[in-house]
C-alpha cells in the first residue's frame, strides 16, 4: 500500500472518451484530455477555433453530488472580482446529462507538468506562495462560502455511515479506530489565522510561470473560509505525493512560515477522512 493517500486525480496516459454534451458544446473540435478526476470529472484543453482563444472544459455526469461546477464557476467568478489570479468563466451549465464549466486558458503550467516534477523545490516554493498571495488578497469579510470543520466532518461520518472502515484510509491513519478518529476530528486546534482558502491546495491545481514563480490557482470549488493551515498542511502533503519526500518544508519557506504539527496533523487527518 502507498505510504501517502491514493490519488484522486491524474494526468490521463491513454485515450479519453469525449462525452456528447461536450463535443456538442466545442464545435465537434479535437480536444486535448488534460485530467481525470477519481470521482468522474473529466477536464479537456480547446484549443479553439478561428483564432478564438484556448479554454478548458470541465465535465460532471449526472448524479455526481461531490462535485458541483456551479459552486466553483460562482467562487471563481469572485476570487476575480477581488484580483485572484485564477481562471476566468467563460460558460457553465447543466443538463440531464450532467454539468460543465468553460474557462478561459491560463499562461503558466500546473506544478505537476514533467518541467516542475523535475524542479520540486522551485515547485514547493511557488506553491506556498500562490497561498500566501492568496490568503493575504481575498477578503475575510466579504467572502459568503466556507469551508467549515463541521461539514466536513459530517463527510467523514457518511463515508463511515456507507461501510468504509479504516482499511481504506491512508496508512498514516489506518491503525486509527473509527471512534479515536471521530474523537480526533472532533478537537481542533484553536484557529491560527481565518482566511480565504483555496479549498483544494494540492500540488496540481497551482500553475507555474516559465520563470518558476507562481502564476495562478485554479479547481477552486472548494474555497472559502477556514484556518490558512487547513490550505497549507495539505499542500505541503501533496508535494510529498506528486514530488517525492523532502521538499514538503520548501512549501512553507515558500509561504514565510514556520511549520506548525499540531495543525498540520489535524488538517491532514480532516483532509483524509473529511
Amino acid at each position: 500500500m502507498s505510504e501517502y493517500p491514493e490519488p484522486v486525480a491524474e494526468i490521463p496516459t491513454g485515450p479519453v472518451a469525449v462525452p456528447p454534451r461536450v463535443a456538442a458544446l466545442t464545435g465537434g473540435r479535437e480536444l486535448v484530455p488534460v485530467w481525470v478526476n477519481g470521482l468522474g470529472g473529466l477536464t479537456f484543453r480547446d484549443g479553439g477555433a478561428d483564432g478564438a482563444a484556448a479554454s478548458y472544459i470541465k465535465w460532471v455526469a449526472a448524479g455526481t453530488p461531490e462535485l458541483d461546477l456551479a459552486a466553483e464557476a460562482e467562487r471563481l467568478a469572485w476570487a476575480r472580482r477581488h484580483g485572484a489570479a485564477v481562471p476566468e468563466v467563460l460558460a457553465h451549465g447543466a443538463d440531464a446529462s450532467g454539468s460543465w464549466l468553460i474557462t478561459r486558458a491560463l499562461s503558466g503550467e500546473s506544478a505537476v507538468a514533467p518541467t516542475w516534477i523535475a524542479e520540486p523545490a522551485t515547485a514547493a516554493r511557488a506553491i506556498g506562495a500562490g497561498l500566501r498571495a492568496l490568503h493575504e488578497l481575498l477578503p475575510v469579510a466579504e467572502c459568503p462560502f466556507e469551508w467549515a470543520i463541521p461539514a466536513r466532518i459530517a463527510r467523514f461520518e457518511e463515508r463511515v455511515a456507507s461501510g468504509e472502515s479504516p482499511a481504506d484510509w491512508s496508512d498514516d491513519y489506518r491503525e486509527l479506530s473509527v471512534a479515536t478518529a471521530r474523537a480526533l476530528l472532533h478537537d481542533p486546534p484553536a484557529v491560527d489565522r481565518l482566511v480565504v482558502c483555496h479549498g483544494d491546495a494540492c500540488a496540481p491545481n497551482t500553475l507555474l510561470g516559465a520563470d518558476g514563480e507562481f502564476a495562478a490557482h485554479v479547481d477552486l470549488g472548494s474555497l472559502g473560509l477556514a484556518d490558512r493551515w487547513a490550505d497549507l498542511a495539505v499542500a505541503a502533503w501533496s508535494i510529498d505525493w506528486n514530488h517525492g519526500p523532502g521538499f514538503d518544508h520548501l512549501v512553507y519557506e515558500g509561504y514565510g512560515i514556520e511549520p506548525d504539527q499540531e495543525r498540520i496533523s489535524y488538517y491532514r487527518l480532516l483532509w483524509d477522512l473529511g
